[in-house]
């Protein structure tokens, strides 16, 4: 029997019937036409997905009706029956490739979206400060205006129904209009849609019965934040209640998660938040409910089989690590898990391009939100092909090389594969990012790439002679400034050589606030150091996704790790750092000093006459050092057109 039986077992919903327990999670990928219609791209994005044997795909939201709020940019809309088509041809190719869908239905953002048309604010439930803008106050929804939203909201499930659709989703968390109404913290309405917990329901509950009498027959779903994570926001004991007035409004399944847009990191928990950090609060909601219960959010398969062995839930939500791997499902279900792509939650081409207006992509599958458009073909002539470097951009490359039908060869001068990525994941944090390594080692296995570990390679070595395509992926080296005297001494440190297990002392000092320094500071303190960070500019890890760095600021001041911003080192003395800020020059007491001033190219093949070689192919951080997402899409369309 499989090891993923309750995963993998088929389930129910309402009167749906499902292969399995596996959801696509709803994630906004603004793949749609200007006006809204459905595309190829996005019903390609899915059918990708459908394939890979998910039960259930739920849609991204759908605009329910444009009459207090436009349509976003790649935002599919459902409020004329014009979109009915191209979401037909959407739903059939999901039942084609073996799937049932969920339409997800919207009928706004509230106060987290863009203005309301001809004007200059959002609406929202009560005039609450706009999110983009909190000088500024949302207009508040009259009680017609209301009445109409569910009125369009009936209207277009009536279309998606129409369309084949399997589910209706309601989209109701994460603090947007439907949560406005809800939660006391955004909802101070004094008409029926306001004050006591059954009126600020209301709203909610009246979407949910539109649903089901607009599509009669069909299931409906909805997305409960159960704690927001803001202060005034909801809690637990309260998203209960809420839970059991849903139910009996006919919600058939329950899609469990926290936070809000105010807390965008627990939307969208990054590695910092661990693995299945809302499991809790969906078994409580599963135990006050009679219908299903799913839970999103940073989970695994072997947690979910975990959870669903214990009672705790009954379907599990996977977004990311689908658009990562969507061939997940039936990697379980062929016994081979340990071949799932994993999802490294770093949340920048997905979360963050949909935040930003883009489409969605995905930083280590550079095919997510590509699969209408590019692919990975035989190569009409076999090459033998060099790949110096084992980092994240040769991994890459080497891969599609081998996927292409060439000969590989890669050459790593150290006696593991990731280069800086393996030990930049030592952090218990961080250790997807260890899993991509051995995702990449198996892959390389699996296509016969041949792979010498402990092999350093200079520009005369004789593996590069017989070589049609050269690969230099060599990675990058700590910056070590001259400006700051004292480096070499006795205790200081790189940030790499303190991943590798290199001792500190009880007090350290980081020198360089960004991602890595910043990183490393957090788990260090969370080791029981004493932990100072020290950075030239006013804000540390400025070079991440701003939800991220939400999340890994607030754990910094957990741990207790001090952070001094606009203070410049100039010298490291025994015992001590001197730094100098807007108080003057001073010391700063340190058993150890680890620096973390950034990374420069690795220029150790990439001299003038190697370059001129036409074989020559330069990629990843020894070009130019940036995120892993940008190593491996360069490897990709590199080694895609070997």
């Amino acid at each position: 029997m499989s090891s993923f039986a309750h995963v993998l077992a088929p389930g129910r919903v309402g009167s749906l019937e499902l292969e399995n327990r596996i959801v696509l999670a709803p994630i906004g990928t603004r793949m749609a036409h200007p006006d809204g219609t459905v595309s190829a791209r996005e019903i390609a994005y899915l059918v990708a997905r459908a394939r890979g044997g998910a039960g259930l795909l739920v849609t991204g939201g759908m605009l329910t009706g444009t009459d207090v709020e436009a349509p976003r940019p790649g935002m599919n809309r459902v409020d004329d029956d014009r979109f009915v088509p191209g979401l037909a041809r959407l739903v059939d190719a999901v039942h084609q490739a073996g799937a049932k869908v969920a339409a997800q239905l919207s009928p706004g953002l509230g106060r987290v979206g863009a203005p309301e048309p001809g004007r200059r604010v959002p609406v929202s439930s009560s005039p609450t400060p706009w999110l983009a803008d909190p000088a500024r106050t949302c207009r508040e929804l009259g009680t017609d205006e209301v009445r109409l939203l569910v009125r369009r909201f009936g209207e277009a499930a009536a279309r998606v129904a129409a369309a084949g659709v399997d589910m209706i989703d309601v989209h109701g968390h994460t603090g947007h209009l439907v949560d406005q109404f809800m939660s006391e913290l955004w909802n101070r309405r004094t008409d029926v849609y306001g004050g006591s917990l059954e009126n600020r329901v209301r709203f909610a509950a009246e979407l949910v019965g539109a649903a089901r009498d607009a599509a009669p027959g069909l299931p409906v779903s909805f997305r409960l934040s159960t704690v927001h994570h803001v202060l005034g926001g909801r809690d637990l004991e309260e998203s209960l209640e809420v839970a059991r007035m849903l139910q009996a409004a006919g919600v058939d399944l329950m899609v469990v998660d926290e936070g809000a847009q105010d807390a965008a990191d627990y939307a969208f928990p990054p590695y910092y938040l661990g693995d299945a950090p809302f499991v809790a609060t969906a078994a409580a909601v599963r135990k006050v409910l009679g219908i299903p219960v799913a839970v999103a959010g940073n989970m695994t398969p072997e947690l979910a089989e975990k959870a669903m062995a214990d009672g705790e839930i009954d379907f599990v939500a996977f977004g990311r690590p689908l658009v990562a791997d969507p061939d997940l499902p039936r990697k379980l279900a062929a016994g081979r898990p340990g071949r799932i792509r994993p999802c490294v939650r770093c949340n920048v081409l997905c979360i963050g391009n949909v935040a930003a207006g883009a489409s969605l992509a995905c930083s280590v599958n550079p095919l997510a939100g590509r699969e209408s458009s590019v692919t990975v073909g035989r190569a009409t002539r076999c090459k033998r092909v060099v790949v110096v470097g084992g980092g994240p951009a040769g991994l890459e490359a080497a891969r599609v090389a081998a996927l292409r039908g060439h000969t590989v060869d890669l050459y790593e001068r150290a006696g593991h594969l990731g280069g800086v990525l393996w030990p930049a994941a030592t952090p218990r944090f961080k250790q997807e990012l260890r899993s991509m390594v051995g995702w990449w080692r198996g892959q390389l296995s699996e296509l016969g790439v041949t792979v010498h570990l402990n092999w350093e390679i200079t520009p005369g070595s004789p593996a590069l002679a017989g070589a049609d395509e050269l690969v230099i992926a060599t990675g990058a080296l700590p910056v070590h400034p001259v400006t700051i005297s004292g480096l070499g001494r006795e205790g200081v440190l790189d940030v790499l050589a303190v991943h590798r297990g290199a001792a500190v002392g009880h007090r350290v000092v980081v020198v360089g606030g960004g991602l890595s320094g910043a990183d490393l500071a957090l788990d260090l303190a969370a080791g029981g150091h004493e932990v100072v960070v020290v950075e030239q500019e006013a804000e540390i890890a400025r070079d991440m996704l701003a939800l991220n760095r939400r999340a890994l600021l607030r754990q910094l001041d957990e741990v207790g790790v001090t952070v001094l911003t606009g203070h410049t080192v100039s010298a490291v003395e025994p015992g001590a750092v001197v730094a100098a800020g807007v108080a003057g020059v001073g010391r700063i007491e340190a058993d150890s000093v680890v620096v973390a001033l950034g990374m420069r190219p690795n220029a150790t093949l990439t001299g003038v006459g190697l370059l001129e070689d036409p074989r020559v192919h330069v990629v990843g951080d020894c070009l130019e050092p940036a995120k892993v997402g940008d190593a491996v899409h360069a490897a990709f369309a590199m080694a895609s057109a070997l």
